[in-house]
């Protein structure tokens, strides 16, 4: 394939978070924490969003993993586990 006809795929987004549940075969549960300012008072704000995520390294509970955007792989599950950061202590 030529340049031209090769489609150019978006960039991943690429996500850090916390493993709240491992019970799943191959599948971990990833606590995702953002924190930003409120737009009118100022005041720093958290939000957290859990995913689902596909899972080949064999992570645990309370690992820190770092996920990335990747095709529907099932009904729920739409990241990838790249990396575990830091395993839980």
């Amino acid at each position: 394939m030529t340049e031209q006809q090769q489609v150019q795929r978006g960039r991943r987004k690429v996500r850090t978070g916390v493993v709240v549940s491992d019970k799943m075969q191959k599948t971990v549960t990833v606590s995702m924490q953002r924190r930003f300012a409120h737009g009118f008072y100022g005041k720093q704000v958290n939000r957290t969003k859990t995913v689902a995520a596909h899972d080949e390294h064999g992570a645990k509970l309370g690992d820190t993993v770092r996920i990335v955007e990747t095709r529907p792989l099932s009904k729920r599950k739409r990241w990838r586990v790249v990396e575990i950061v830091e395993r839980a202590k």
